[in-house]
């Protein structure tokens, strides 16, 4: 172990940053094109149906077709590997935005027009606080998603801990295998610990209390 570090050490760190950065901006984009995307479906339920089945079709295409389906547009590297996985991130953030906003107490709206809040207001002050618990379990889950398939990121010359994994299968060596596995497992894990906390702050009080009583 302590000669496997001795070699690979810097090269574990740096690759380890390289997947929490390919990791992060991907789930940054999926943050800021689903979730106003989703606000939006709410408002057209009939639509957004049919759309977020679309949007859950095309997501059974394997990753690494769409990884390939990038090269031709941008070459590889980080870019193209980045894009790819924010495809992947859109569906549970979505899906789970277009759900919460959906499900808010209908009569808490009510009041909130009957104070005379806009729409826009309404969307700020009461819908999206009140599904934010709802909101951050498909951050969560894509979030979870996206640190393990960014190994594949690898594949189109992305870097990560992928480029471990890679290099374990075809030298046969499953000390590079576990050096490109275990860090992911725990970039994983701890993410959504992180996130948890996050959600629990976020959440309005009332909210939480609700759900300790349920």
């Amino acid at each position: 172990m302590m000669d496997f570090f001795a070699v690979h050490g810097n090269e574990l760190i740096i690759k380890t940053w390289e997947h929490l950065y390919i990791s992060v901006a991907a789930i940054l984009l999926g943050v800021v094109v689903a979730i106003p995307l989703g606000i939006l479906l709410s408002r057209v339920p009939n639509f957004a149906d049919k759309f977020i089945s679309f949007i859950g079709i095309l997501q059974t295409i394997p990753s690494l077709a769409i990884l390939a389906f990038f090269i031709p547009f941008l070459g590889v590297g980080k870019i193209p590997a980045i894009l790819a996985l924010f495809f992947y991130s859109l569906l549970p953030i979505l899906r789970n935005t277009y759900i919460g906003v959906r499900d808010v107490d209908k009569s808490v709206i009510e009041a909130g027009k009957g104070m005379g809040m806009s729409n826009l207001q309404s969307i700020i002050k009461v819908e999206f606080p009140m599904s934010l618990p709802v909101i951050m379990a498909g951050v969560r889950l894509s979030t979870v998603y996206l640190i393990g398939w960014a190994t594949l990121a690898a594949f189109i010359g992305g870097g990560g801990l992928g480029d471990f994994i890679f290099d374990g299968l075809n030298l046969y060596q499953p000390s590079l295998i576990i050096a490109g596995t275990v860090p992911a497992t725990v970039l994983a894990l701890i993410s959504d610990r992180f996130l948890a906390i996050i959600e629990k702050r976020l959440t309005p009080e009332g909210l939480k209390k609700s759900y300790e009583a349920a």
